[in-house]
């Protein structure tokens, strides 16, 4: 698995298959990894789509179990790794393409439709994050438990007082929906977009529900899909119809 570096970023990425390009975020919040759109997702996405799509994944800028390396930039978090994605594209020669993401997917891919609507041709997004009017600080409290001391052990460079500036600007500064866009974005946005939902504390359901029934060319998969198991390959095939529909 080759690495991409710009500046001092450094982005372990893998590629797979041929045909129409397919960028897959894995799950696994910050510490989202390559294995998380393989073999540790509910299916694994890089087998099964790179027989169709040229598929394109990588590990998260600092996820601890990753080997993507880069600074915090505590202004500008969410849009700090969608630079990371583009740029990744733009290094392998890729103008328009298709995303699929699990998880914090879900608010990076309507970061990447808001940031290159003209790029995104359409998004399916899995289990998405959002926010719990209820649970507001879910993912700052869990982050700065899970994620920012063993990033801090192993990067001195980085103190958990950055971690705190980078976590509260991510999940606190505007803590509602899905974190990287407003409803009125969703409203307006002309992206095919598949949502397969899910109901976990990190995964709430109305929020992904909400999404569905605000952007105009939304899809929904069968819920639930994960179970039993055996409903997995009815939503797989979904997401391949979707796909082929809005492949160019």
């Amino acid at each position: 698995m080759p690495f991409f570096d710009r500046g001092n970023i450094r982005i372990h990425y893998q590629e797979a298959g041929s045909g129409f390009p397919l960028l897959l975020i894995p799950g696994g919040g910050l510490n989202s990894t390559m294995p998380y759109v393989g073999e540790k997702a509910p299916f694994n996405a890089m087998e099964i789509f790179q027989r169709d799509y040229r598929c394109i994944t990588m590990d998260l800028r600092n996820a601890n179990e990753g080997q993507s390396s880069g600074p915090l930039e505590p202004d500008r978090p969410w849009d700090s790794y969608t630079d990371d994605h583009l740029a990744l594209l733009d290094h392998l020669g890729v103008k328009q393409f298709m995303v699929l993401g699990f998880c914090i997917g879900g608010p990076f891919i309507w970061n990447l439709i808001r940031r290159a609507p003209e790029r995104v041709v359409a998004g399916v997004i899995t289990q998405p994050s959002g926010s719990r009017p209820e649970m507001r600080d879910l993912f700052f409290n869990n982050n700065m438990a899970g994620w920012g001391p063993a990033l801090c052990a192993r990067r001195p460079d980085i103190t958990m007082a950055e971690v705190e500036a980078f976590l509260t600007r991510m999940y606190r500064t505007n803590p509602d929906f899905v974190f990287t866009v407003t409803r009125d974005f969703v409203r307006a946005c002309q992206t095919p977009v598949m949502i397969l939902p899910d109901d976990v504390p990190a995964h709430p359901y109305a929020v992904a529900m909400e999404s569905a029934r605000l952007a105009p060319n939304a899809q929904v998969s069968l819920y639930p899909w994960k179970d039993p198991p055996e409903l997995i390959p009815l939503a797989v095939r979904h997401i391949q119809t979707f796909l082929r529909a809005n492949c160019p």
